[in-house]
């Protein structure tokens, strides 16, 4: 069967991107990121040479490293985002599809995210998309986690998901989480520049 994604994969502008928590010493998540940018890079065709994950020494950082497709690669450091601990969340007004195999791709192709991003109303911190069959899917920059009560779930990549960092290093089971179960449980969002964040649902008035 032909790769879906290697059609778009000759885009010029088009880059992966890992966004990697640097402690001051070590980047800790960086066996899984790099593992997610091998994936991403052999999904779309391109090479993927071996990269390295390096901040100020002593130094807390957000590292954003992008791959093209030639195989370059860049590097920025910005300082890390401010800590809430709780996040504020509603849902998104777009959809996302499930078959859409870019949702399992981290890239700058984005737009829908990054739309979502810009228009966040008053008071949220962020926003939960839905896909065609009103499954919950992911945050405009977080992946969704929750409990009913019998331990951390997450949706399953079916529905139309990023492989987060942050999921695959909590390893939790997944399952199919609808709209109308938001208010009634607990729930965290997170990835793995913030960590698991509590969250609480604000419905749309």
């Amino acid at each position: 069967m032909e790769n879906p994604l290697r059609a778009g994969a000759d885009d010029p502008g088009l880059r992966l991107i890992e966004t990697v928590l640097w402690d001051g010493q070590r980047a800790p998540r960086a066996r899984l990121h790099h593992a997610r940018l091998r994936a991403g890079a052999q999904a779309l065709g391109w090479a993927c040479p071996d990269v390295t994950f390096a901040g100020p020494t002593g130094q807390p950082a957000r590292l954003r490293l992008t791959l093209d497709r030639q195989g370059r690669t860049e590097m920025t450091t910005s300082p890390l985002p401010p800590v809430k601990p709780l996040w504020r969340v509603g849902l998104a007004q777009a959809r996302l599809h499930s078959a859409d195999p870019w949702l399992r791709v981290k890239s700058t192709r984005r737009a829908i995210y990054d739309t979502a991003r810009a228009t966040l109303p008053a008071g949220l911190d962020e926003v939960i998309f839905l896909n065609e069959r009103g499954e919950v899917c992911d945050g405009s920059i977080t992946t969704v986690f929750f409990d009913r009560g019998a331990g951390l779930r997450t949706p399953p990549l079916a529905s139309g998901l990023l492989p987060g960092v942050l999921r695959a290093e909590l390893a939790c089971p997944e399952e199919i989480l609808l709209a109308p179960d938001l208010p009634h449980l607990r729930l965290w969002v997170g990835n793995a520049l913030r960590g698991l964040i509590p969250a609480r649902f604000i419905a749309a008035e």
